[in-house]
């Protein structure tokens, strides 16, 4: 894998750059193994001194051929966008059964559509998805509960280059500098085209934050995807669905608007996870210092960063995403973090804490490898399970390095990957319920997509076993209501079903 992300001009001294550049997970060959899609920063005037390389930075593809290595399949694929981007979403966008993507960035977006014979289209302009102004997160997903897939733009600010009054020559100014530019939603139509739904929605009635990443949960269990917004240096925002695609934002009632301090945090992502195990989802917000641990109550949010075990570690230095996994296949939701410097490209130690069960943690980098040693200037990590040995791996994104890719050798556990093949017209199967018994206990989850600061993760649903290595029984509800049953099956492995057919 030759990918490297590269600071063009050589210097990390604007805004846009810091933000870093992401990866995403899909299978898009559907010949079940996850595939990685990493966003390239191509040269761009409004953002780089000095002159455009002959050679311009692309987004690149690569196949996952099973055996540990990667093919690129950039140029075949017909996915090498040569723009200022920052990241992308991976989802069935038109509800073909295949995975497109939809790349956001500085210059404008790109919806491109998987033709399934290895290669994809570009069709941003008929759908009308492309507007510009700097969109640095996206996230796909049911908004009016048609069964199809709708887009939800993040955008930070308008950045100006030429500003520099106030700030020291060594730091470049940040986000409070610029002014923030507004969200928006594009509704799918269901023919392959868009409209523009912000106003009408709801959604732009509220003054713009500086968003940075955008998660799809259901904070309040009526059974409607509701969205997190992590705005940097803004109060973050929480779109309550009400139903027909109307939306009210009630982050400050629901207590995620600010950081435990009271402050607006320079939020970048929202991990979504059950990490006390009480049937509700709860939220870890990577930032600048502590973020936030919004454990999900009856009446919203409560932040427990500085009771979780998180908190001492992780204030030491900017996070940059990463996400929940169950490293152990112990059952319980354990934590990664890529951490990075602000405004050098110079490194900081990625952290691993391993989950109680009860929504607290204790650290396990200094067990879990070499790699917690080595200081990399992180801008997001991917939860993944590359080799479909149902132990997640992780993909780590850098500022002007390649990215590292961290194969799970722990031995510890038992796991199973649930992947979903859901029929047309259900919004790809969100919202789907998925039980496993193992050893006579339960685990639940609900099938949302799963961000990542700037990128997608795994897909499959993943469930650590313990010392079980077969399931009693697996029932999925999809969200037309129809149930499936199925009983002794072997973990460590990946199971595939489609809705109203038999598992494979």
């Amino acid at each position: 894998m030759d990918f490297a992300h590269v600071l063009v001009d050589g210097a990390l001294d604007s805004l846009p750059e810091s933000v870093g550049a992401g990866t995403t997970c899909l299978d898009y060959d559907a010949d079940g193994r996850m595939d990685l899609y990493f966003i390239a920063q191509a040269w761009n005037q409004d953002v780089h001194n000095g002159d455009a390389p002959k050679t311009r930075a692309r987004n690149r593809l690569y196949r996952n051929l099973g055996n540990g290595s990667f093919e690129c399949v950039t140029d075949r694929a017909g996915v090498g966008i040569a723009e200022f981007g920052f990241m992308a979403v991976a989802a069935d966008i038109d509800d073909d059964g295949r995975t497109d993507l939809f790349v956001v960035g500085y210059e404008g977006n790109h919806l491109l559509r998987n033709r399934g014979d290895g290669t994809f289209e570009d069709v941003t302009k008929r759908a009308g998805v492309g507007a510009g102004g700097c969109g640095v997160c996206a996230a796909a997903f049911d908004a009016n509960g048609d069964g199809l897939l709708d887009l939800y733009v993040g955008r930070y600010v308008a950045f100006d280059a030429s500003y520099r009054l106030y700030y020291k020559p060594v730091v470049f100014p940040g986000p409070l500098a610029f002014v923030a530019l507004p969200d928006i939603l594009y509704i799918n139509n269901g023919d392959g085209t868009f409209a523009d739904a912000t106003e009408a929605s709801g959604i732009g009635g509220v003054e713009p934050g500086r968003a940075m990443g955008v998660s799809i949960l259901d904070y309040d269990l009526d059974g409607r995807p509701d969205i997190y917004v992590a705005n940097d240096a803004t109060a973050s925002f929480l779109f309550h669905n009400e139903g027909g695609g109307k939306f009210s934002e009630v982050g400050f009632a629901a207590g995620v608007a600010y950081g435990v301090q009271g402050d607006a945090m320079a939020a970048m992502a929202g991990a979504v996870g059950d990490v006390n195990e009480d049937g509700r989802p709860d939220m870890r917000v990577s930032a600048i210092g502590y973020g936030s641990l919004f454990i999900g109550t009856p009446n919203g949010f409560e932040d427990r960063i500085l009771a979780c075990g998180i908190a001492g570690a992780c204030g030491q230095w900017p996070s940059w995403g990463g996400g929940f996994l169950d490293f152990d296949n112990d059952g319980h939701l354990d934590l990664y973090s890529a951490n990075g410097d602000l405004h050098r490209p110079t490194g900081r130690c990625d952290l691993l804490f391993r989950g109680r069960g009860d929504g607290t943690f204790e650290e396990a980098s200094r067990t879990a490898g070499a790699w917690f040693l080595e200081e990399r200037p992180a801008r997001g990590a991917c939860i993944v399970d590359l080799d479909n040995d149902a132990r997640l791996d992780v993909v780590v994104t850098h500022l002007g390095q390649g990215p590292a890719i961290l194969r799970n050798q722990t031995k510890t556990g038992h796991g199973v990957l649930i992947a979903l093949r859901p029929r047309p017209q259900t919004a790809s199967g969100h919202g789907a319920r998925v039980t496993v018994r193992a050893g006579g206990k339960d685990q639940v989850q609900t099938y949302w997509p799963r961000q990542a600061y700037l990128g997608t993760g795994d897909p499959r649903l993943h469930f650590g076993l313990g010392a079980q290595d077969r399931i009693e029984r697996l029932e999925i509800v999809w969200t037309d209501g129809t149930r499936q049953e199925f009983t002794d099956l072997a973990a460590d492995r990946v199971w595939t079903i489609k809705q109203g057919g038999a598992i494979q």
